[in-house]
């Protein structure tokens, strides 16, 4: 008993305060970390796919999430109608839409 009683702190207020002051400046830091780590680069991905996505335009080839190649036939709002050969077209919603490989008029060249 005598032991737990040597380990428990000794003083006053001063070192409550300082204690207080520590916990911030970690707690501040570990906010940094997760901004700098974690929020900030997916929201710098986020805005690269709206970008991706609202720069589409008929003639691109695409690839969806569900990994099927094809082209854009024709855009709307919030969706695409994509042609996937043998004049087979299907409309897809535009976030189904994973990367532009081509543009349209790059395959001219």
């Amino acid at each position: 008993m005598n032991y737990l009683l040597a380990m428990a702190p000794q003083g006053g207020d001063a070192a409550g305060g300082g204690s207080m002051v520590s916990t911030l400046i970690m707690f501040g830091a570990i906010f940094a970390i997760f901004y700098f780590m974690i929020i900030r680069p997916q929201q710098k991905k986020a805005k690269e796919r709206e970008a991706l996505l609202s720069a589409i335009k008929k003639g691109d080839k695409i690839v969806t999430n569900g990994g099927m190649h094809g082209t854009i036939a024709g855009l709307d709002d919030k969706t695409c109608l994509i042609d996937f050969g043998n004049n087979i077209k299907i409309k897809f919603d535009r976030t189904a839409i994973a990367l532009v490989e081509s543009s349209g008029k790059e395959d001219s060249k």
